[in-house]
């Protein structure tokens, strides 16, 4: 009960920067509704749904996922931020549990990521976005959301204390990141993808979670195979979680116990 009040503490403290550094928060914001305005006013057109469908209801599924996998970029760059300023140093100086540290950044980021997605949600019911299933599929879609950044949070926090600086966080984070969002069916419909691209995008974790949000809230969600991704998107984003999280959460421990000799 020590180490989760100490991971409590520490998660409070982060939390507590927000609103003392606001344009986190806003160019996070800004950047996910950027997205929405490009795909859906400028080539939302230019990009036809096989089996047809709104292609705004397809798209927002896939900006709340791709706002997910970024938000490990801001995780790291807050870890390396602490152990650059020394604040690391200053825990570990305290008679406080040295979990804390990891547990307290992952459920700040997992409530501060969770405050982005209200926003993005109500900003794609604005564009026409909405919820065929009702209202336990939409918090059963928020749910599988929020366990993927709780397991995205451990990336972040593995990368932040491996690399020497924010900036190479900051490039390191977008390089990895940014190719695993476009290599999907975020954007478009995976069969217009050349052949050998199909199976990693439906293997791609991106994919399996943008699926399954878009099949518990009843948005177009067509395939170009019937591979087990595929047809099991919750399962396969729930194995992707348990592997990221029991590949990083040690990697990160490990890394941080290194830094404590």
């Amino acid at each position: 009960m020590s180490a989760v009040r100490d991971g409590l503490l520490v998660a409070g403290r982060n939390l507590r920067r927000v609103p003392r550094i606001p344009e986190l928060a806003i160019f996070a914001i800004l950047q996910s509704v950027m997205f929405v305005l490009l795909f859906a006013f400028v080539f939302g057109g230019a990009i036809p749904l096989p089996g047809g469908g709104s292609y705004r209801e397809f798209l927002m599924p896939g900006i709340f996922v791709q706002t997910v996998f970024f938000a490990c970029v801001v995780t790291a760059i807050g870890t390396t931020d602490d152990v650059n300023k020394g604040l690391i140093d200053r825990f570990r100086s305290l008679p406080m549990a040295r979990s804390a540290v990891m547990s307290g950044r992952a459920f700040s980021d997992l409530v501060y990521n969770a405050g982005i997605l209200v926003v993005l949600m109500l900003s794609g019911l604005a564009v026409g976005w909405t919820v065929h299933t009702g209202p336990l599929a939409l918090l059963a879609g928020a749910g599988l959301l929020l366990l993927v950044t709780f397991a995205m949070s451990w990336v972040g926090i593995w990368l932040g204390l491996m690399v020497p600086s924010v900036e190479i966080a900051n490039q390191v984070g977008f390089i990895v990141i940014f190719p695993l969002t476009f290599l999907s069916n975020i954007f478009v419909p995976p069969e217009t993808l050349p052949s050998w691209l199909q199976t990693v995008a439906e293997w791609n974790p991106c994919s399996t979670l943008t699926g399954a949000v878009r099949e518990l809230w009843g948005n177009p969600n067509p395939y170009a195979s019937d591979a087990w991704p595929a047809q099991h998107p919750i399962a396969a984003t729930i194995a992707w979680t348990i592997v990221l999280v029991s590949v990083f959460a040690p990697l990160a421990v490990r890394r941080y116990s290194s830094l404590s000799r």
